[in-house]
């Protein structure tokens, strides 16, 4: 009979700590070892772990190194969750934290049952929304340029005296405005509304390419939400 061993993985960009707990209540804790991150040690480990005639079921926390690993996992035909860190159960107290103990409480909590995995995105998805946040960051480095442009010129006490900003009228104002006394004061205002330009030019670009995978993802996870609920 085929037996199920729970696998702990804490992952980091080098390495993954491993730890393996056995099927049953009961069942031994043990720690497997460290191995590289890179998919040729991840295929000897389920190789090694699969000898047997085990069935290694594998968790991880998510985290910065992404879902590489669990696609690697699955496409090599295994079963593996990501787990989020925000509702894994910990012990009042405990904050002793090292690879090994990281890998082992997740191997332990995975075969009680106790992780909730979280939706994975495929590639494409991952792509998405990678684009929207690059574009939400684009957006508040650009409101930042503008504050900080602004800032620069009151400081100097120069004050634009129409109502409306960052029009092509600001805009040959600002230009106008590069001579100071001290030709320092020239190099700021003359980066900063060039990185402005930039942000505002790049911004369009990248959410005009993006706009029929931006329909095509909408309808994907208008479907998702439907059928899950």
């Amino acid at each position: 009979m085929e037996r199920t061993v729970y696998v702990g993985l804490d992952v980091h960009a080098e390495t993954i700590a491993v730890a393996t707990a056995d099927d049953g209540r009961n069942g031994d804790v043990r720690f497997y070892g460290i191995i590289e991150n890179n998919a040729d040690c991840v295929l000897r480990l389920t190789e090694r772990l699969s000898a047997a005639g085990a069935r290694p079921v594998f968790c991880y926390e998510a985290g910065p190194c992404g879902y590489g690993l669990y696609r690697l996992l699955t496409k090599l035909g295994f079963d593996c969750a990501v787990v989020t860190p925000a509702m894994i159960p910990r012990r009042a107290g405990d904050r002793v934290k090292t690879d090994r103990r990281d890998a082992e409480m997740l191997a332990r909590l995975w075969r009680a049952g106790e992780l909730t995995p979280i939706w994975t995105p495929d590639e494409a998805q991952e792509a998405m929304r990678d684009l929207i946040r690059t574009r939400k960051q684009g957006l508040e480095a650009l409101k930042i340029a503008k504050q900080q442009l602004l800032s620069f010129l009151l400081r100097h006490g120069l004050r634009y005296e129409h109502p409306t900003y960052w029009t092509k009228m600001h805009w040959r104002w600002i230009n106008v405005l590069r001579k100071f006394r001290y030709p320092m004061f020239s190099v700021p205002l003359l980066l900063r509304p060039q990185g402005h330009r930039r942000t505002r030019k790049r911004l369009p670009q990248a959410s005009s390419c993006w706009c029929p995978a931006i329909s095509m993802a909408r309808c994907d996870l208008c479907c998702t939400v439907y059928f899950v609920h």
